[in-house]
């Protein structure tokens, strides 16, 4: 079974850097995209970043040009780097992957059938 694994989480000050890691293992295929979501306390879930394999991104407006998500298709694995971080950045983080049965296009949060656990990112002073 496909599990995702999130690193490189912690507690920054406003404009500071973190890099974030997600390693996907139990499958031998490439999976199709992966991303990153986040979700705040009394917020809902919202997409931060995706990549597919052909290193094609989508990023949330309020975060271009400060993160960047980069992969390893050979390992499944994407990071994204944060530079600048905001308080408003501060949630958890989740890694999510496109399920194997996904048609093609542009995916909906509902196409993403693999998640992992989270990592906790803290922007304050």
């Amino acid at each position: 079974q496909v599990r995702l694994e999130e690193s490189g989480g912690g507690s920054v000050q406003p404009g500071g850097s973190l890099r974030l890691s997600c390693a996907g293992s139990g499958i031998a295929l490439q999976l199709p995209a992966m991303g990153w979501f986040r979700r705040a306390p009394g917020k809902k879930r919202e997409r931060v970043a995706l990549i597919d394999t052909r290193g094609d991104t989508i990023y949330a407006d309020d975060v271009k040009g400060r993160f960047t998500i980069t992969h390893d298709n050979a390992r499944n694995t994407i990071h994204l780097q944060m530079d600048n971080l905001r308080p408003e950045d501060s949630a958890m983080y989740y890694c999510a992957a496109i399920g194997l049965d996904w048609r093609g296009g542009l995916p909906t949060d509902g196409d993403f059938g693999y998640w992992g656990q989270g990592t906790q990112v803290t922007v304050s002073s």
